[in-house]
């Protein structure tokens, strides 16, 4: 649940840009966060929301196209997911692919899962050499 709900937090960022704290603050009243894990969800938008640019970075080698040009879904998942798969070790990367596929299928595109589970393999790939 605090993946979903950072996902759609995130998509929200992209389109309405603000301080990623205003997001954690918004998203607190949301409906489903009694159901989430208040702390993971606070600190996925906060390693998203402080490394973006870096996150981006990250992405460019593993895709075939710039960061800035995909679906905003899509981003928001991968983000999500290439965050987990870098700053914490004790998700199982097999555990972040599947969360995130199941992402975006639920709120991407028709084929957008394809593309998620294809670029967050090669990241993990690189970032996790030892569990792949």
């Amino acid at each position: 649940m605090a993946r979903k709900l950072a996902v759609q937090a995130l998509y929200n960022w992209q389109l309405n840009p603000s301080p990623w704290q205003d997001l954690v603050q918004e998203f607190a009243a949301d409906a489903d966060m009694p159901k989430a894990d208040r702390e993971y969800f606070r600190s996925l938008i906060a390693g998203v929301g402080v490394d973006s640019d870096g996150l981006d970075m990250a992405l460019t080698p593993w895709m075939d196209r710039k960061p800035t040009e995909l679906d905003p879904v899509e981003r928001a998942v991968l983000w999500i997911g290439t965050h987990e798969l870098r700053a914490m070790p004790d998700v199982p990367y097999r555990v972040v692919i599947s969360e995130a596929v199941r992402l975006a299928r639920r709120f991407g595109s028709t084929d957008s899962h394809r593309f998620v589970n294809a670029v967050l393999d090669k990241a993990a790939r690189d970032l996790r050499p030892n569990e792949h």
